[in-house]
């Protein structure tokens, strides 16, 4: 009897008790934000191939300080803000809405190369929440079926099937585009494998001011330019050599 509840899929709805986590939902998460998630996310280095090959990342304090400004400049004042938007209007059946910051989320990529694998990764993520047995997304088919998905928009999605709440769901964004960049930096700069884990203790303490600061972000400061990170990526589709797709 006890194994049937622990593998069914709890819905978001059911009452969170303050500062717990079950451990069902932690494991969600963990899968959520795993290295062996089929969608692609490490095939990509996110304009930081170029930066190498350019020296503006030469060694653990420029890796850090690239991926640090990144993560306070662009993910937090556009991704996180957005899975605040997306969760919301999950909550509240508003398709349209999420419908319309997922266009925003797209229209924020700055490089064709960061446009397209958002969208490879979004539908990989969709594709891969359709064939999850356990859970019943047949209610989300249109959003599912969306031509151009954000990842963020998918990632929103899942966690939200998952029946994870929002500040999980937006630390599990933070943790999956840190562990990428540094893993690409590990085989890139190059970097030791300590040196690689250091990066992700320093980085990770800026989570949570990240989040609390996306979550006051407002509607019309959704956003973020970034001329280096988007001709780094830009210029990585002509690079001679690369280790990453473009």
């Amino acid at each position: 009897m006890e194994a049937k509840v622990m593998a069914t899929v709890i819905p978001i709805h059911m009452p969170e008790k303050r500062g717990s986590q079950s451990p069902l939902r932690l494991n969600r998460l963990l899968q959520l934000c795993s290295a062996n998630l089929p969608v692609g996310g490490f095939s990509f280095s996110q304009g930081l191939e170029y930066a190498v090959e350019m020296g503006w990342i030469n060694n653990p304090k420029s890796t850090k300080e690239w991926i640090e400004f990144n993560l306070s400049q662009s993910i937090t004042c556009t991704d996180l803000a957005l899975l605040n938007r997306l969760q919301k209007a999950l909550v509240e059946d508003d398709f349209s809405s999420f419908h319309k910051w997922n266009q925003h989320a797209l229209a924020c990529r700055e490089s064709n190369e960061l446009y397209l694998a958002d969208v490879a990764m979004g539908k990989a993520l969709m594709r891969l929440l359709k064939d999850i047995k356990s859970i019943d997304s047949q209610k989300y088919v249109q959003l599912i079926r969306e031509k151009e998905i954000s990842f963020v928009s998918a990632f929103a999605l899942s966690a939200y099937l998952f029946g994870l709440e929002l500040s999980a769901m937006q630390s599990g964004f933070c943790w999956a585009f840190i562990d990428n960049q540094v893993a690409a930096a590990t085989k890139l700069v190059p970097l030791g494998q300590t040196q690689g884990q250091n990066l992700l203790f320093e980085l990770t303490e800026q989570v949570e001011s990240a989040i609390e600061k996306a979550n006051q972000v407002e509607d019309e400061n959704i956003g973020a330019s970034l001329p280096r990170l988007a001709m780094a990526s830009a210029w990585h589709e002509t690079q001679y050599t690369r280790l990453f797709r473009s």
